[in-house]
């Protein structure tokens, strides 16, 4: 049964990820990609990563991808007004992809000859176990990151702010 679902999910994240590349319409790019990261968090739920799963829910689909379609609408992007790319610049796209796919062939084919990595705890896959690393082995690099997204959060606000006009 997990094969099938499996080569569901494959299919599921192959067709949106091409749709999401391919779709003229941002908002409908953004909606391919949402579905995308379901897929990939099905594939996390199949490996029995319960807590990337998640991770993958809440963060990429739950924010970063509300985040991408607030933006795209509030851009009003139309066809007439979008700017065409001159020749130079789609060639020089082309070359640039052509030369990553024989980066990735090279890699991939010598992935086969990489040694294995080292057995890992299993235990440590489950949630309670990495939450008790995280917090008792790992406390000040947590805490730190905690307060430098809040600091980030903080600012993000303060430069989005409109200043105000004082009447004279």
């Amino acid at each position: 049964m997990e094969l099938y679902i499996f080569y569901l999910l494959a299919a599921l994240g192959i067709f949106s990820g091409f749709m999401t590349v391919f779709s003229r319409n941002p908002v409908h790019s953004i909606l391919y990609l949402v579905i995308f990261f379901f897929a990939i968090t099905g594939h996390y739920l199949l490996l029995n990563a319960q807590f990337l799963a998640m991770v993958n829910l809440i963060v990429y689909v739950g924010a970063i991808m509300v985040l991408f379609l607030s933006t795209i609408m509030l851009m009003n992007l139309n066809q007439e007004t979008e700017q065409h790319k001159p020749a130079l610049a789609r060639i020089g796209a082309v070359v640039a992809s052509g030369l990553l796919m024989l980066v990735l062939i090279a890699i991939f084919k010598r992935a086969d000859n990489m040694p294995l990595p080292p057995d890992t705890n299993p235990m440590l896959s489950t949630v309670k176990n990495l939450g008790s690393v995280l917090l008792n082995q790992y406390l000040f690099p947590f805490e730190f990151s905690s307060v430098l997204f809040l600091s980030s959060m903080i600012g993000a606000v303060l430069l989005s702010k409109k200043e105000k006009v004082e009447a004279r």
